[in-house]
Formats: structure tokens, C-alpha cells, sequence
């Protein structure tokens, strides 16, 4: 057969391994990597960070529109981010996928090839410990993301004070900008996602393609925030006001947007650009890349936009926002 022809199920588990382990990213964290039940990773100041996240066909991704490699990267990146946002750097990843039997061995390869890209340009270091193949009607990539502290504290949702600063470091709005397209213009006359459609929106829009399809969230930046006394923070996943809304609660205080500085209504509600969102002491300097748009403010948990409460949910929910999917 082919290796144009091969795919998942006529291949099987044991021999795809053996052709993505090689592309696949090491980790300079790991003593012990793939190959054994299990991996063992060091975790030098006695605390590892983990955090988990899935991408799934439907909600999350459409095959007509992501590459293989794009989908690597973006499954990296999102977790890389959840990772920063702690104030931790990443150290190592666990990569789990579930797709059709039917699925060419060269997507797989590709998708190794994406996690491999990611993982050199946005966390040096960071590579990919074990993880597990399954079957299923429906693709889903699952990632677990270990991350360590280096000796500091991790910095929370729930530490923004009176007085601190609301800063962002990264672009808001263009991975929700990315979509609107996407929907808007990269579907057939049925409204199914299309290829050859969606590739016809570049080069105009590549960098708004580019933010949704392989977002590249600044991962250093969230450990210069802590070092640089990061009170709060969290990576913006779901969109500003409901990520911003979520320090409020946790922190106890009111959150006050500038809406100039935040900049477009994308910019406020739109998710998936995974910028850092932190809050600073008032006399702390802002590390590079940041730029401040709001204060934090005595009072009841409350995200404000210019001093008035913002009572929409500004952002992205999969429960609520899941139509089963129509369109």
C-alpha cells in the first residue's frame, strides 16, 4: 500500500506510533518519555501546573477549514496559554486523539508536525510526553499541559486588589474577526464549511485567519507578568468581558473597562486570541507588550465599560452558544 493510501485503521495503533513518535517534540522536562505506560517529568521546585483541553469537530474546529498542522498548533497553543496565564512555564504536554479509522496516517503526521512547530516557537522546551490514539465517527484532540512555577507563587484570578491596573498583552478580536469570515464567506451556497472558500480569503485576511486557525498567544509574556508582580491573571479564551467578568467575581472587586482602549466590540467579546489579561499594582511598571485598558475598583464583583455595569455575557459558552451543528 501506498503511503498516500495508508491510513489509521489499516495501519494500526502500534505502527502509527512509531511513525509520529519521531515528529513529535521532546521535552527537556522529561526523564522518561514515550514509550512506556507512562512518562515521568521532573517538576523542580516540587509544583507542576496542568491544565487540559479538547478540540472538537463541530464546536471547535471544521475540517474544510483547518489543516492538520494548523489544528497541531492550535491545540499546543491553547493550553500553552492556559499555562502562562499561571504565571508557569510550559514544560510538557500529553496529547490524546480520537478520529475515524478511515483518517490518512499523513494527517496524523501533520498534526505531530503542528504540536513539533508550536511548541518551538511560542515555549522552547516544551514537548509532547505521551498520550493515546482511540476511534471514533468524530475527531477530538485532547492535550494536558504541565507547567512549572520556577519558585514563584502562581498568580490567580483571585488577587486583583483596588487600585490595580487592567492590562493586555496581545491582539483582541481578530481570531473572532477570523470566524465572522469564515461563516460569512468561506461556506457554500448550503452554508457548509468549503475549502477552496475559505481559501480564497487570503491573502486579504490572513492575519484575521491566522489568529482563529493557528493563534500565537505571547506564552512569555505571562511569566514576565508575574515576575513583574502580576496581582491577577488569565489567559482571554472566551472573549475580554467575560474573561474580565471572571476576575471580578473571583477577586471580589469591580472591574472597569476603558472602551477606547480596549478598542472594537470584537475586541471586547470575541474569544480565542488567547492575549494575557492581567492586573498590576499601580506603581508596578508594565512589562513589554502589555498595555493597560481599565482599573480595578472597590465594590461588588462587576465588570463595567466605562464606569457602567455590562450586563451582557460578552463571550463564548459551549453550552449556550451550541446549535448541534446547524450552519
Amino acid at each position: 500500500m501506498a503511503e498516500a493510501d495508508e491510513t489509521l485503521g489499516s495501519l494500526g495503533e502500534t505502527a502509527v506510533l512509531r511513525r509520529i513518535f519521531p515528529r513529535l517534540p521532546d521535552a527537556a522536562s522529561a526523564l522518561i518519555g514515550p514509550g512506556d505506560d507512562a512518562a515521568v517529568v521532573a517538576a523542580p521546585d516540587g509544583r507542576f501546573v496542568v491544565t487540559t483541553d479538547t478540540l472538537v469537530h463541530g464546536p471547535d474546529f471544521r475540517h474544510a477549514w483547518s489543516s492538520a498542522a494548523q489544528l497541531g498548533w492550535k491545540a499546543a497553543a491553547t493550553n500553552l496559554a492556559d499555562v502562562a496565564a499561571m504565571g508557569a512555564r510550559p514544560t510538557a504536554l500529553v496529547v490524546a486523539l480520537v478520529a475515524p479509522a478511515s483518517t490518512p496516517v499523513a494527517w496524523l503526521e501533520q498534526l505531530a508536525d503542528g504540536l513539533r512547530e508550536a511548541c518551538a516557537a511560542l515555549a522552547p522546551g516544551c514537548g509532547v510526553v505521551g498520550g493515546d490514539l482511540s476511534v471514533s465517527e468524530h475527531t477530538t484532540i485532547a492535550v494536558t499541559a504541565f507547567g512549572d512555577l520556577e519558585g514563584r507563587e502562581p498568580v490567580l484570578r483571585s488577587g486583583a486588589r483596588p487600585g490595580d491596573v487592567v492590562a493586555v498583552c496581545g491582539e483582541l478580536g481578530l481570531a473572532a474577526r477570523g470566524l465572522e469570515l469564515l461563516f460569512e464567506r468561506g461556506v457554500d451556497a448550503s452554508g457548509e464549511p468549503d475549502a477552496a472558500r475559505a481559501a480564497a480569503l487570503r491573502p486579504a485576511f490572513d492575519r484575521e485567519l491566522d489568529a482563529q486557525l493557528a493563534p500565537h498567544p505571547p506564552i512569555s509574556a505571562g511569566v514576565a507578568a508575574a515576575l513583574a508582580g502580576a496581582t491577577a491573571m488569565m489567559d482571554v479564551s472566551d472573549g475580554l468581558a467575560l474573561d474580565a467578568r471572571r476576575i471580578a467575581e473571583a477577586s471580589r472587586v469591580v472591574v472597569d473597562l476603558d472602551a477606547v482602549a480596549v478598542g472594537s466590540p470584537l475586541a471586547l467579546t470575541g474569544g480565542e486570541d488567547h492575549a494575557m489579561l492581567a492586573t498590576f499594582p499601580a506603581d508596578a511598571a508594565l512589562p513589554a507588550g502589555f498595555r493597560a485598558i481599565g482599573r480595578v475598583h472597590t465594590g461588588d464583583a462587576e465588570l463595567r465599560v466605562d464606569g457602567r455595569a455590562y450586563t451582557r455575557r460578552g463571550g463564548w459558552d459551549p453550552y449556550a452558544d451550541w446549535d448541534g451543528g446547524a450552519g
